[in-house]
């Protein structure tokens, strides 16, 4: 596999990046258990044995609980934080007294997520904090000063973003004395916006495409890791029943089977080197629970695809030739 960008600022951090959203019990108000700790114990040492030492949490997973349920193991085995990355992301607030859903990154909501975080992860500091969503009533200034803060305390070595198109990274780095070192937008073969914008560059028929032009090529240029959420299609084209799936669905399930037969490995691992493979170096989040599914995920690093391969697979999800 490529250089990762991010292993600029965390030495061997790995391909993949294990995903926490399905932790905690599910999003509902029960209080974690016996049950969800003992899923965490386990999910985390698959993940750490296939070679994943990357874990990305938000503090709305699971209403907090999935970084409750993390931060329980962590508390039994303080000795795991050494062995891993954590990231966790904050920005989204849910509807409540004061409003309706909204974002939220002023400083002092920034601040208090963050030493929220802390205390559910049972952690002092964060690899990488990232900014959720946009927030259009964002100060780059202010969340510059914040950040710089959290820094000096020893609570956050870096920064990230999520969901932002280039023009609000650059309006951010502008304002930050180190540089943002990840954007985590959605990404999978099924979600192929990011890769339309390029294919239909000066091109009519791509008028509809919704995603920002130029911002894989900024991250590329800037250094910045590109990560991909949803990069699996929730098991879309690896095991899913399909039958009542629109064709080009089932066909594109058909060819990653046949491709994974060929390149003696699995389907997950042929969906993730289909992003893994892009010259921006995407680093894939994957979230499944299931165990197996985090061992075949690991396979992907073992796999190249050739160019007609990866071709077969975008020009099939697409349904359509390129133009």
């Amino acid at each position: 596999m490529t250089h990762l960008p991010l292993r600029e600022f965390l030495p061997n951090v790995s391909s993949l990046v294990y995903g926490c959203m399905g932790l905690g019990g599910g999003w509902n108000a029960n209080s974690i258990n016996d049950a969800d700790i003992k899923q965490a114990h386990q999910v985390i040492d698959a993940a750490i044995d296939n070679k994943i030492n990357y874990f990305d949490q938000a503090d709305i997973y699971t209403f907090g609980k999935a970084e409750q349920v993390f931060g329980k193991v962590l508390a039994e085995r303080p000795a795991l934080r050494q062995e891993m990355y954590l990231q966790s992301k904050c920005g989204i607030r849910f509807a409540d007294d004061l409003g309706p859903k909204r974002y939220d990154l002023s400083a002092q909501w920034i601040q208090s997520s963050v030493d929220k975080s802390l205390a559910q992860l049972h952690t002092d500091y964060l690899d990488v904090l990232v900014l959720h969503r946009p927030d259009p009533l964002m100060q780059p200034t202010e969340i510059a000063q914040v950040f710089s803060q959290l820094k000096t305390a020893g609570k956050v070595r870096f920064l990230g973003v999520s969901n932002m198109q280039q023009h609000q990274v650059q309006a951010l780095q502008q304002e930050l004395d180190a540089p943002l070192v990840l954007n985590q937008v959605e990404m999978s073969l099924q979600k192929h916006d990011w890769l339309d914008e390029t294919v239909y560059a000066g091109n009519q028929a791509g008028k509809d495409i919704n995603f920002t032009p130029g911002m894989m090529q900024y991250c590329q240029q800037q250094r910045m890791q590109i990560q991909a959420w949803g990069s699996l299609c929730q098991g879309l084209y690896s095991g899913m029943d399909v039958s009542d799936q629109p064709i080009a669905v089932q066909q594109t399930s058909q060819l990653v089977q046949a491709l994974a037969e060929q390149y003696h490995t699995t389907a997950e691992a042929i969906l993730l080197s289909w992003l893994m493979q892009h010259p921006s170096q995407i680093q894939p989040v994957i979230g499944t629970t299931n165990l197996q599914r985090i061992n075949a995920c690991s396979q992907a690093t073992q796999v190249s695809l050739s160019r007609e391969h990866w071709y077969a697979l975008y020009v099939s999800a697409k349904g359509q030739e390129l133009p």
